[in-house]
């Protein structure tokens, strides 16, 4: 026996493909969907269907962008010659909305995690290595997570990249601010003092 309607169920399925949302989730969006008045739906629909065409990779950065270079990449007043390689570009907006980076980005789509088949070649390392051969760039940043998948993708970007005449720098991790230093694990503990910067 049917309980829900197919075009409901192919909406569900849908959204299950979706990073974070299991089926709960995905039949309350689908349910709230079907409540609204239909122009919700259209405007969605319309929305996801020019997605892919209006949106392109960014030749420079690798950033999702409507144009070619990026917003970013195509200031002025942002230095070409400092470039912070992050993970995704949700990466990016964070450091974004610190406002104290002028620099460039690049953009790896994913990080080096062998157990799900991902290495070098999956991810943007082969742009980002040319892109410093290229010359004209003093210092990248390394700014993955420092998840295990991020360490691994961080360690292996410093042994390609150190051979090239740049400075390299990693960001610095540690004790959260307004976190007492009690209730850190020690893992975040020690990177904290393997991190630690000169008092000025």
């Amino acid at each position: 026996m049917q309980i829900l309607p197919p075009a409901l169920e192919e909406l569900i399925e849908q959204l299950v493909k979706l990073p974070g949302i299991g089926q709960k989730t995905a039949t309350r969006l689908a349910l709230n969907i079907l409540r609204k008045p239909p122009t919700l739906a259209s405007d969605l629909a319309a929305a996801l269907n020019q997605l892919h065409g209006a949106i392109r990779l960014c030749s420079n950065c690798c950033s999702f962008s409507a144009s070619d270079p990026c917003d970013i990449c195509g200031d002025p007043r942002r230095t070409a010659e400092l470039i912070c390689v992050v993970e995704q570009s949700g990466d990016l907006l964070a450091i974004e909305k610190t406002g104290s980076f002028r620099g460039q980005y690049h953009i790896l789509h994913g990080v080096i995690s062998p157990m799900d088949g991902i290495g070098p070649d999956e991810i943007k390392v082969r742009e980002l290595r040319a892109r410093v051969q290229a010359g004209g760039i003093r210092e990248v940043i390394i700014a993955t997570s420092s998840t295990v998948p991020g360490e691994a993708t961080a360690s292996y970007l410093i042994d390609l990249l150190h051979p090239l005449p740049i400075r390299l720098t990693r960001l610095a991790c540690g004790i959260p601010m307004g976190m007492d230093i009690k209730y850190a694990d020690r893992y975040t503990l020690a990177r904290a003092i393997e991190s630690r910067g000169e008092v000025r």
